[in-house]
């Protein structure tokens, strides 16, 4: 593990310089993580405005490394992907690799880690960490409190995910009307095929919901049914999530749970729902519309896909392995 913050702070890198890794850097600012340099990095080099401040991006490629402490991958997936390419080089030169992307996530040497939930995890990487999906990071966020009181038996949700979850291309479609980030016309619409589909008729998008969770909860066989559809939203996805408990829950126990668990904002009252124009900027995950019957429990979460999505918990991942408070 990182050593405890150094009084200097830490040199950190972002590599990849899209809304994810804009979103990096405000948060890393928000934060106030313990920075003594912050590098951008890309493909290219050029200057760029990220979060309202210039930054000279320099190029991604190992000696960009040198005395980094923390990478923050940002960027493509797959083989010809930035962490596919580097994380291997930032790592043999000291730097904590942090990757957004679904490369190393099922990797059973790499941690999957939502700090809320499984920041033990971390403990013996091996220089690598794997950021999740943002679907897989809100749902459990919410199902952890629901597993440690009651157990789980099976979780069936569905996804409303907003466009920003596909970048800048699937933002562009949703305002011009066009492009090619969607199969379909993505204004007005709701598109139920994100990622690619397998031989069992499941999304590439669901699969990841359900392996992942399974790793993060320690839970390999627990059955986990999604359904991921894209809405004409902006910011924020948000979940329909019906869960079987080992045992049965009174109402008052279930929300007790919700209430006090780590990263969640729920206020118990049944007419205050969360929707996606409350969580969009927001660092949290918001659950409502409880409902508990015996051993089923349904609700509602929403979240910030780019934050507590991808990049608040990227941070907080960084924040528990040096010893920061949490802001």
């Amino acid at each position: 593990m990182v050593s405890l913050q150094t009084k200097d702070g830490y040199s950190v890198a972002v590599v990849g310089a899209g809304l994810v890794g804009e979103r990096l850097v405000s948060e890393l600012r928000r934060r106030r993580f313990p920075l003594r340099e912050l590098r951008v990095l890309a493909r290219s080099s050029r200057r760029a405005i990220l979060d309202g401040e210039e930054f000279e991006i320099g190029v991604a490629e190992p000696g960009a490394f040198e005395g980094v402490d923390f990478a923050f991958f940002a960027g493509t997936e797959g083989e010809k992907g930035a962490a596919v390419q580097l994380a291997r080089e930032a790592i043999d030169r000291g730097a904590t690799v942090i990757d957004n992307g679904s490369d190393f996530r099922l990797d059973p040497r790499v941690p999957l880690v939502v700090p809320e939930v499984n920041a033990g995890a971390l403990e013996g990487h091996e220089g690598l960490i794997a950021n999740p999906n943002c679907s897989t990071i809100q749902m459990v966020v919410t199902l952890a409190p629901l597993a440690r009181r009651f157990g789980l038996r099976k979780v069936v949700v569905s996804t409303y995910q907003a466009v920003s979850g596909a970048g800048r291309g699937g933002v562009e479609a949703l305002q011009s009307g066009a492009g090619e980030a969607f199969p379909k016309p993505i204004a007005g619409n709701a598109i139920p095929l994100i990622g690619s589909v397998g031989e069992d008729g499941y999304t590439s998008e669901e699969r990841k919901m359900r392996e992942e969770s399974r790793k993060i909860l320690s839970l390999p066989d627990l059955p986990v049914y999604a359904t991921a559809v894209r809405i004409p939203v902006h910011t924020g996805h948000s979940e329909s999530v019906y869960v079987e408990l080992e045992r049965e829950a009174e109402p008052g126990e279930v929300l007790s749970a919700f209430g006090e668990a780590p990263g969640i904002s729920f206020s118990g009252d049944p007419d205050d729902f969360p929707t996606p124009l409350e969580a969009a900027g927001e660092p949290g995950t918001f659950v409502g519309r409880v409902r508990v019957e015996g051993d089923r429990v349904s609700y509602w979460c929403v979240a910030d896909n780019l934050l507590k999505g991808a990049a608040t918990n990227a941070v907080q991942i960084a924040e528990t392995l040096v010893g920061a408070r949490v802001r």
